[in-house]
């Protein structure tokens, strides 16, 4: 004698109608829901990666190659 404690057994092996899966509502909810998850998980990567500052990679000719400042032993 077999016992199961399964739950009552849905034929179609889905938890929404297809009726309810087919809908253009549902595939906007779905695409918000995909573009969603993207900008979250870019956001959280972004958290983790180090801090970029883009003047490291370009060179300012601008800079003095002496001080001006009526401190002249000290650095800015």
């Amino acid at each position: 004698m077999t016992v199961t404690t399964a739950g009552p057994v849905v034929h179609s092996g889905l938890l929404l109608p297809e009726a309810v899966l087919s809908s253009s509502m549902f595939a906007v909810l779905a695409a918000f829901v995909a573009i969603n998850t993207v900008i979250y998980a870019s956001l959280a990567l972004a958290n983790i990666l180090p801090k970029v500052y883009p003047t490291d990679w370009v060179t300012d000719r601008n800079r003095r190659t002496e001080t001006r400042s009526i401190y002249p032993g000290t650095e800015d």
